[in-house]
């Protein structure tokens, strides 16, 4: 379980700076740097999005992770103390990156 910041504000999950999903997947099986990753659990927030009451943000999250080169990945799981997810005015999940990433 990682501390998550996340900076994408238009995010359905983000409130807060924190995620109300309780768990997240980077992308970037390929990646060599932060921009070749992505939140792939980000859902843009819209005018009719619908944010259960019950939800609640979390400080910390269970990350999944798809980027092998990462240092802090390890079987496909973040081991990351902090993790910052950045992309605010995102509209698709490529639009957003794990600013923790280190090769």
């Amino acid at each position: 379980m990682a501390q998550l910041d996340c900076g994408v504000e238009n995010c359905i999950y983000n409130k807060s700076k924190s995620c109300c999903k309780g768990d997240i997947m980077v992308g970037g099986k390929h990646a060599e740097k932060k921009d070749d990753t992505c939140c792939e659990s980000f859902s843009e927030k819209r005018a009719d999005s619908y944010v259960s009451a019950l939800e609640h943000p979390c400080r910390t999250i269970s990350i999944d992770c798809e980027a092998a080169n990462c240092m802090y990945n390890s079987n496909y799981k973040c081991h990351a103390e902090h993790v910052d997810i950045t992309g605010n005015g995102a509209s698709k999940c490529q639009q957003t990156n794990c600013s923790t990433f280190k090769k």
